[in-house]
């Protein structure tokens, strides 16, 4: 009997230690921001000069693991907590192959979106609330539909032969928008690439690509979405210029009505440019964005939404980890073509991000 228990003690140990061997590997990271916002608006209202404190903290974790063939196998997810609301982001499933290629299952499903160059924007959480009638574009790739039921796929560097290039390819599948619209996107497919070169001195990033949805809803007036962007970056020593644009129709989600709204015309231009000196990092950011929206999958638009802004800031490294920023921006939106002063002006930002 001693000895039977001692043999059981010995597989149960065995056991535990096996599953602990068998772990993937795990890496996490995270960041609080903390800081005060202060807005002035264009209009002449009481209480339109404000001031209140603005908070936000995240933390991830990274899980993956290689296969005795060379894949790696990867997901994780993030948890945000910013003021009174936590939201949790969780990661597909990620295959990156031993050729370089790599291939998203589950929450995937925007090509596009992943090859556009990276565009420098201002740091802080400096900005001004807009009404939820504005439904002008303020992102390059806003017309994504994807409810990440699909796949996306990547490939290798230099693909076809072509030095720097990387071309993506992704689908998703089944009522793609706002699940409590009456009409909403079934079937998306994207499309993307990205090639990095040199010229001069310069490292230049040049990407692009285009969505494409339909419905089977017979009222939509528009096919769900049919966008397509192009941007572009320049990094030299310090200095990092990015410049964008896109343009298409898409939908967006509306939660005061039975069905989702739609976006006909909608364009948006983004602009920015960055320079680092020591421990410090100075950065410009510019959008300008406009649409014509309607409350209704089956009507087209017949007034102009318009958001634009110009931002800046200035980051300075304090100590490991731990960042000072001052930001300000100033910014005018319009809604079915009217500005709208109480949601038109400018704000600033001061705070401090700590991360680990």
């Amino acid at each position: 009997m001693k000895k039977e228990l001692l043999i059981a003690s010995a597989l149960t140990a065995s056991f535990g230690l096996a599953s602990v061997a068998e772990a993937a590997t795990a890496s996490y990271s995270g960041s609080v921001q903390s800081g005060v916002i202060g807005t002035d608006l264009d209009s002449s209202a009481s209480g339109d000069s404000t001031y209140s404190h603005s908070g936000k903290s995240n933390f991830s974790i990274s899980l993956s693991e290689t296969t005795d063939a060379g894949t790696k196998i990867s997901t994780g997810f993030t948890v945000i907590n910013e003021s009174a609301g936590t939201s949790s982001n969780i990661s597909g499933i990620t295959l990156t192959f031993t050729d370089g290629s790599a291939l998203d299952l589950g929450k995937a499903g925007n090509a596009w979106g992943g090859h556009l160059a990276s565009i420098p924007s201002a740091a802080g959480r400096q900005g001004v609330t807009d009404t939820s009638g504005n439904h002008a574009p303020t992102d390059l790739d806003w017309a994504d539909t994807s409810d990440h039921v699909g796949f996306d796929w990547s490939s290798a560097a230099d693909f076809g032969g072509v030095d720097g290039l990387t071309v993506g390819l992704s689908a998703a599948f089944g009522d793609d928008g706002d699940v409590t619209s009456r009409a909403t996107a079934d079937t998306s497919y994207s499309v993307g690439a990205t090639l990095v070169t040199t010229a001069g001195d310069s490292t230049v990033t040049i990407g692009g690509g285009f969505v494409q949805a339909g419905t089977s809803n017979i009222e939509a007036t528009n096919d769900m979405a049919s966008a397509a962007a192009v941007s572009a970056s320049a990094v030299t020593g310090d200095l990092t210029i990015g410049v964008g644009y896109g343009t298409g129709s898409g939908l967006y989600d509306n939660t005061t009505a039975t069905d989702a709204g739609q976006i006909d015309s909608g364009s948006v231009v983004k602009a920015g440019i960055s320079y680092v000196s020591g421990d410090m990092t100075m950065a410009v950011g510019y959008v300008d964005g406009e649409g014509k929206d309607s409350v209704s999958t089956d009507t087209d638009g017949a007034n102009t939404d318009g958001a634009s802004s110009v931002s800046a800031s200035v980051s300075y490294a304090i100590a490991g980890g731990v960042t000072g920023i001052v930001g300000y921006s100033n910014a005018t939106n319009k809604d079915e073509g009217v500005e709208q002063s109480e949601h038109s002006g400018s704000s600033w930002y001061v705070g401090a991000t700590v991360s680990f």
